[in-house]
């Protein structure tokens, strides 16, 4: 059996926001970091932190909502996952919801929205859709 960590943690953060949690505690690596990074910049979460962990460091995400309590993240999606990767080229990097949404993709240069993949002219693994 595979795990995948990337579709552990988009639904530790999917989880927490149907539960209706203020954070949610993740098992940290670079990747998640990265994908952390982003969804702060594009105003997803409020912000996020390394702690230690009773194995390991964690990733402290502080999710964000509306007056009204509503999430912010209306969905999150895994794109490529290890029993079938997506690759594009950055002609073809997928826009999200009509360009309301983002793209999170892996390229060579690091891990970026979808929006900055075409601005750069690079290709990658598209990660995940958030929107």
């Amino acid at each position: 059996m595979q795990t995948d960590p990337i579709a552990d943690y988009l639904t530790r953060i999917r989880n927490a926001i149907r539960a209706g949690h203020d954070e949610v505690d993740i098992p940290l690596s670079g990747l998640k970091l990265e994908m952390s990074r982003i969804l702060k910049e594009q105003g997803y979460i409020k912000d996020f932190s390394r702690k230690p962990a009773t194995v390991g460091e964690a990733i402290n995400v502080e999710l964000k909502y509306t007056e009204e309590r509503e999430p912010v993240i209306i969905g999150i999606e895994r794109v490529s996952r290890p029993g079938r990767r997506r690759y594009v080229d950055h002609k073809n990097v997928p826009r999200v919801h009509g360009g309301t949404g983002t793209a999170i993709v892996s390229t060579s240069v690091g891990v970026m929205t979808g929006h900055e993949a075409r601005a750069k002219g690079v290709g990658g693994e598209v990660v995940a859709y958030v929107w």
